[in-house]
């Protein structure tokens, strides 16, 4: 069967739906839609919206140019503390880095007397050293003891522990120690999986770079498995001759890779359903108008939110999943468990909780009738009438009397109405969500006050009103079919791979050929991956930066190195970026004084491959539009006015131009816009819902 590849797939599998959105790259147009999750086998649903497009656009598999593919796989493990049994290799005398950690405790204790640390990703039992030393430079300063080596590897064989990290001392400057330990476990261990931290991360700091490591060991074996499933499913699809599609997989930095890769470096996709919504949301804020955007994405589970600043989002090398920091680039998420399956519970001290377990999809929210028995966000919503009675336009029917009777229990124990347990179980996930927005801008020096916030996902509208309240935000964008916008932002998304390399040099110390020479190699990797991804020389994009700070700073800034040959104007003009970019951070910088050096600690590369991306559907404003609720119903916004009749809108039927005033409810396929009271919506030249507060200027 010949190829006639047109049509682009982006996919995003969240913890309910799995969400599709098809790019036609001859005409420019794109369809979506869902299928259910499946947690058992989450290839099924992934070939399902597969499956559903060609079926919609009554065409077959040779049609697909390319899938995309955000997967929480890697995320949700390491958000549920599913860590298979693994263990650590590292220097003699170092066998306690995990335990020592880092010093600084979390919120400064709270409000509790006391803190325990995390359980270790590896218990120290399973931590093994070897002797040998390479120094800050690379030079070997004790010869690695192969003897050792191999006893260490036959233990862990022995005991069956078939997961392995290697992190060795100063291995970014000189990695012979760590390369001759895994020759060494592929002989005595053949069936071990290792990682280690010289292929992982190239950058000092031991507790990192070795948690960094481990992270990348514990989500190898579930991430390769997975990849590996779909890839042969997608293969049998394609088994009568139209060629193998090629499938790619998003990476935390917002870039994607090919599956073929990212198996191999599995830690880059921690953050990958999260940082394709930011980049799609980023696109559609900066096309309407938007500068600034705080990004909200409701899924089953969680909600993810980020900062976009001039249509880019914010990136950072610092962020974790969970207890596990992963010192990687990644879009920089905060995810907090506040999704429309996330369970309201009692407290140890007997007050309501909301998450941050989650029903997912398997049981469900009670209102799935899938079995469950335990009150979410979703059974809330639809209690208090604020979604309708069933999801995907119908296509799935809710249960609101069981989750009204589960409703009952909770509020039963808690002595409160069903109203004000539903309200109060929406109130406390209104606020987790505004949190986490405070986590990423207050916290870091941004005003909340000055973006737009951006709400998307399946369940990241439905409290914008109270966020609006909350955070003292103006306007609310809801991007049209926001339920998919993460798999649309897979479409947005260039092949994107990153390379460090730990140089620490005093600005006035630097040997320009030597710099010049770590950024070639560097480069040169970069090439090397986006030749292997078929990329032609021509289309190579490299993006050069430097991590610098004030000599004794324990943190870094990093700043763009500008194209061309690394001269000592270059060099020069790179640190008065630097002066900047703190001052703009932090409010001051040490330009001009000669008692405050500069230092370069990390030098990287991004190599970009580019892609088409989809372009929106621009539209004129319509003078006057007519829009005709589609029916009507009590809803309740708030438990001490009880329920009020409210118009509700079918949103494929609000015109570029309508105005709509609160109380509201605005309804799509994959999604609900709940509109509270002294709220107004307009419709833009993009079919995007703004919504501000009446009488605000617009």
């Amino acid at each position: 069967m010949p190829r006639d590849s047109h049509i682009r797939i982006g996919i995003d599998t969240g913890g309910t739906f799995t969400d599709v959105v098809a790019f036609d790259e001859s005409t420019g147009t794109t369809i979506t839609t869902k299928t259910p999750s499946t947690p058992g086998d989450p290839a099924d649903g992934f070939l399902a919206g597969i499956s559903k497009v060609l079926e919609t656009l009554a065409l077959d598999v040779s049609s697909l140019s390319a899938i995309s593919h955000g997967t929480t796989v890697a995320t949700n493990q390491l958000l549920e503390g599913k860590i298979e049994r693994m263990g650590f290799i590292t220097n003699t005398g170092y066998e306690s880095v995990l335990e020592i950690a880092r010093q600084s405790v979390p919120d400064g204790y709270g409000n509790s007397y006391f803190w325990v640390k995390d359980e270790r990703i590896v218990p120290r039992h399973l931590v093994k050293g070897v002797t040998g030393r390479m120094d800050y430079t690379g030079a070997e300063i004790a010869p690695f003891d192969e003897e050792q080596a191999r006893e260490v590897a036959r233990w862990f064989r022995t005991h069956e522990v078939n997961t392995l990290g290697v992190c060795l001392m100063h291995s970014y400057a000189n990695p012979a120690h760590e390369q001759r330990m895994r020759e060494i476990l592929a002989e005595e261990h053949p069936e071990a999986i290792i990682s280690v931290s010289s292929e992982v991360l190239r950058e000092y700091r031991e507790y990192e770079r070795s948690m960094t490591t481990l992270v990348d060991a514990a989500v190898k074996p579930k991430l390769s498995r997975y990849v590996d499933n779909i890839k042969n499913r997608l293969d049998e699809l394609t088994s009568e001759g139209a060629g193998a599609v090629p499938f790619y997989v998003m990476k935390s930095n917002g870039g994607v890779l090919s599956a073929d890769e990212v198996v191999h470096q599995p830690i880059t996709t921690v953050l990958s359903g999260p940082a394709a919504g930011a980049l799609g949301a980023a696109m559609i804020g900066e096309i309407a108008g938007f500068d600034r955007v705080l990004t909200c994405d409701g899924g089953g589970t969680s909600t993810d939110v980020s900062v976009v600043i001039d249509g880019e989002p914010t990136l950072t090398t610092e962020g974790s999943v969970g207890v596990f920091p992963s010192k990687i680039p990644m879009i920089d998420v905060v995810t907090v468990g506040a999704g429309g399956g996330s369970i309201a519970s009692l407290s140890p001290e007997g007050t309501l909780k909301v998450g941050p377990a989650s029903a997912g999809a398997d049981p469900g929210p009670v209102c799935y009738g899938n079995g469950g028995t335990e009150v979410t966000i979703t059974d809330a919503h639809v209690v208090l009438g604020r979604i309708p009675a069933h999801l995907l336009g119908g296509e799935i029917g809710l249960d609101v009397d069981s989750a009204r009777v589960a409703l009952t229990r909770l509020a039963e124990t808690l002595d409160m109405s069903v109203e004000d347990c539903a309200t109060g179980v929406l109130e406390i996930s209104a606020w987790n969500q505004a949190n986490a927005l405070r986590q990423i801008t207050v916290k870091r020096g941004l005003d909340v006050r000055d973006f737009a916030l951006t709400t998307f996902g399946g369940s990241g509208s439905l409290l914008l009103c109270r966020l609006m309240d909350i955070l003292d935000i103006s306007t609310v964008l809801v991007p049209l079919n926001p339920g998919n916008l993460s798999a649309f932002g897979l479409l947005t998304v260039d092949v994107k791979n990153d390379y460090v390399q730990t140089s620490v040099t005093l600005h006035d110390s630097i040997q320009v050929d030597q710099l010049a020479s770590i950024y070639d190699e560097l480069g040169e990797r970069a090439v090397d991956a986006l030749t292997r991804e078929g990329f032609a020389p021509e289309t190579h994009q490299l993006v050069r930066t430097a991590d610098l700070r004030y000599f004794g700073q324990a943190f870094e800034v990093r700043v763009a190195v500008d194209d061309g040959p690394i001269t000592r104007e270059l060099v020069d003009a790179v640190a008065q970026r630097f002066h900047a970019e703190h001052r703009a951070l932090y409010g001051y910088d040490f330009d001009g004084n000669p008692d405050q050096q500069v230092e370069w600690v990390n030098l990287r590369v991004s190599g970009i491959g580019p892609i088409q991306r989809p372009e929106l559907l621009r539209e004129e404003l319509q003078e006057n539009p007519r829009s005709e609720p589609i029916s009507h119903r009590q809803v309740c916004f708030d438990a001490t006015l009880g329920r009020v009749e409210t118009p509700v809108y079918w949103r494929e039927d609000l015109a570029p131009g309508t105005t709509l005033a609160g109380p509201a409810i605005i309804e799509e396929f994959g999604s609900t816009v709940p509109i509270h009271p002294g709220f107004v919506v307009r419709v833009d030249e993009y079919r995007n819902i703004i919504v501000t507060r009446e009488g605000a200027d617009s």
